[in-house]
């Protein structure tokens, strides 16, 4: 079984190359952030017209996620539970589409577009370590319920979990993406018993490369798409892959999907 995460950037623009991807990988579930759409404007028929079911969640032109599955979608679940709500000073908080969880081929699966945080100062950089905290407490919860439980939380954490995982660390030291508040929060869901299972990707230090500066010819990129899988799950990961060349060409994303094979 093959699970991928991708941030697509848009899938109106990029339901092409999400096609492609599907079948160069023979992905059995994608899981989609950034689709920047309604469900009702998701070229869902595209999809499965080539054999995927989708379960997809959106609110305007800005976030969204989604899941594409050809192994079964059931018991789909539009955000975690405690997940917080964000707005502008003087607007009203709105839970954001930032989470979907289903069930597919056995697999409790969830998309996640974890927020940027804008700046250490903006009101958006605590409301990205709300998220992360109560997303933890949720899954945490669901595993402490069921040991046995086969979860991955995959998708776009917005986190540079070590120095490694960005082209200059002394660039991004104790700035956004790389503070200490957003490494504890991130290495915090190993506490809570789950294991990050992309590390053994190989063909690329990074999954996102700005689109300004050249920063992806130069390879000048961040490692910030992750998955975290329950014990059950972890023990199954036979691979991970990075798809670098995805980033190529014309219209690219700039994220690459990353895959998961499961046993």
């Amino acid at each position: 079984m093959r699970i991928a995460t991708w941030n697509i950037n848009s899938i109106r623009a990029r339901h092409e190359r999400a096609l492609a991807v599907l079948e160069r990988w023979d992905l059995d579930v994608l899981l989609l952030q950034e689709t920047k759409c309604r469900p009702d404007q998701f070229p869902a028929a595209e999809f499965e017209a080539a054999g995927y079911e989708v379960a997809a969640h959106g609110l305007d032109q800005w976030n969204g996620v989604a899941i594409l599955s050809r192994v079964g979608i059931e018991e789909v679940t539009v955000g975690f539970e405690g997940q917080p709500a964000f707005g502008k000073e003087g607007a009203e908080p709105k839970v954001e589409a930032r989470a979907i969880g289903a069930r597919c081929g056995g697999v409790g699966v969830w998309s996640l577009y974890v927020p940027n945080g804008r700046a250490l100062d903006d009101p958006h950089y605590p409301y990205k370590l709300e998220f992360l905290a109560a997303l933890r407490r949720a899954a945490g919860a669901q595993l402490a319920e069921d040991s046995s439980a086969q979860l991955l939380l995959a998708g776009d954490w917005n986190v540079v979990p070590s120095d490694a995982d960005v082209w200059d660390p002394e660039l991004f030291r104790g700035e956004l993406y790389a503070s200490d508040p957003e490494r504890e929060a991130f290495h915090a869901f190993a506490d809570a018993g789950f294991a990050e299972v992309t590390r053994g990707a190989t063909e690329a230090p990074y999954t996102f490369w700005d689109y300004q500066r050249l920063r992806f010819p130069k390879n000048e990129g961040m490692r910030i798409d992750f998955a975290w899988a329950s014990p059950a799950l972890a023990g199954r990961v036979a691979a991970a892959h990075i798809d670098r060349n995805e980033r190529k060409g014309k219209g690219a994303s700039d994220h690459v999907p990353v895959v998961v094979e499961l046993a």
